[in-house]
């Protein structure tokens, strides 16, 4: 029996209507800050990304899926979305002097080594806004992550770590004298380390390798670089925060690990979910417009994995339960009725729009559809045979509860079912 690829993951009913109940908690937050949704394209010139992530990050060097396509054109499975939001948005004249606050949601793909929380193909949601320089954006997207959380029920299990990386200048000084700190201690550094030491040195600052860290207690402090201006906004993104009441921790060496950030970085992590305890992060990155061909646009935004965020709220106590898919099961006692049962049905739907019923398909008897519905785990039984077409009524037989079958009008049928659900 063929599998599916290694990293590449079925998503099942159940975790299925999870995901999606976590999806639209978020969306529900992303549009009451009056943000607006893009659909981005699963494939993009790998340009993009080697040149808005940097030839020198690790999804470039060795997790990205690219191929030739019959022009003879590299394309890639976008890794992220940041760089193909820009690239939309400039393309269709929708940066220069103005500001846009969006998001976008979908599949990312990046070549990692598969765990519990992280998938070669995995989910993610992510918001951008461009056009506003000032610290108070920072301020707000983090706030507004906090609203996430606390819509899921999980701002106690998740913690906010910033970091400032400055400007471009700055971060350039920085990345020198680290250079220069670190070269006589090469050959004491893990192996990924000495690699990026050529390549993209601050990345060593976020190694999980004890030794490499010890080796960086008295490294040069990003801090010390940092110029007049980047302080100030740093300084005002702490305080705003702190008048905002969003509990955070600076973290020296929170770098993130794409190219086009500056100034503010963050993460949102947790304990709970063992190795993967990041599960949202994002920043400012105020020359990514530019470096992408456009002219300079202020940038910031996020993006969450939606699978690690549906982790942690399946973890509550009082998490909500995804057993069933059925609410209703209708059995349908012969073929010519199925088409007065749809109908009917279908009045149900319109007035109910979140009860979830289910014609059942396939004739049988009305023993083993009843079976079908308990099986389903439905609340409820409609039963439509000849006597129940001839008076345009229908049975309803509860399923848990001691309830009585009754035979309804349709009017009827909405208002109890209407009233059991508490709608």
């Amino acid at each position: 029996m063929i599998q599916s690829v290694r990293g590449m993951r079925d998503v099942l009913p159940v975790e299925a209507r999870r995901l999606h109940s976590v999806e639209n908690s978020v969306i529900d937050v992303l549009l009451s800050f009056a943000y607006e949704e893009v659909q981005l394209p699963l494939l993009e010139f790998t340009e993009l990304f080697s040149r808005g992530v940097g030839e020198a990050t690790d999804i470039v060097e060795k997790e990205m899926y690219s191929l030739k396509d019959r022009d003879g054109d590299s394309i890639t499975l976008r890794p992220e979305g940041t760089a193909g939001c820009v690239r939309a948005l400039q393309q269709h004249g929708l940066l220069y002097n103005q500001t846009q606050r969006v998001f976008y949601r979908g599949p990312m793909f990046r070549y990692e080594r598969p765990q519990r929380g992280r998938y070669r193909q995995f989910y993610q949601l992510g918001a951008e806004v461009f056009g506003v320089a000032g610290p108070d954006l920072d301020a707000e997207l983090l706030y507004m992550c906090a609203q996430f959380w606390r819509a899921l029920g999980i701002q106690s299990l998740v913690q906010l770590e910033i970091n400032s990386l400055g400007s471009g200048a700055s971060r350039a000084a920085h990345r020198a004298a680290l250079v220069d700190y670190l070269t006589p201690k090469s050959s004491e550094l893990d192996a990924d380390s000495q690699r990026r030491l050529a390549t993209n040195p601050l990345r060593i600052l976020d190694s999980k390798v004890e030794a490499t860290q010890a080796l960086l207690e008295d490294a040069p402090r990003m801090a010390d670089y940092l110029d007049d201006a980047s302080q100030a906004h740093f300084q005002n993104v702490c305080r705003m925060l702190t008048e905002l009441g969003i509990d955070h921790t600076i973290n020296e060496r929170l770098v993130r690990g794409l190219d086009y950030y500056t100034d503010t970085v963050f993460e949102w992590t947790t304990s709970s979910l063992g190795a993967q305890g990041t599960i949202c992060a994002g920043g400012r990155y105020d020359g990514l417009v530019e470096l992408l061909g456009g002219r300079p646009t202020p940038g910031a935004g996020f993006a969450m994995g939606l699978e690690r965020v549906a982790l942690l709220v399946e973890q509550l106590q009082d998490a909500p339960a995804f057993e069933s898919g059925v609410d209703v099961y209708c059995c349908v006692m012969a073929t010519e009725f199925q088409a007065w049962a749809q109908q009917m049905v279908q009045k149900l739907r319109d007035a109910l729009p979140e009860t979830r019923i289910r014609v059942h398909a396939g004739g049988g008897k009305l023993k083993n559809q009843l079976k079908k519905a308990d099986g389903a785990k439905a609340q409820w039984a409609l039963i439509i045979g000849e006597d129940e077409v001839a008076g345009e009524r229908i049975t309803i037989k509860p399923l848990r509860g001691q309830a009585p079958q009754q035979t309804l009008g349709v009017t009827e049928l909405i208002e109890l079912i209407n009233k059991a659900t508490g709608d």
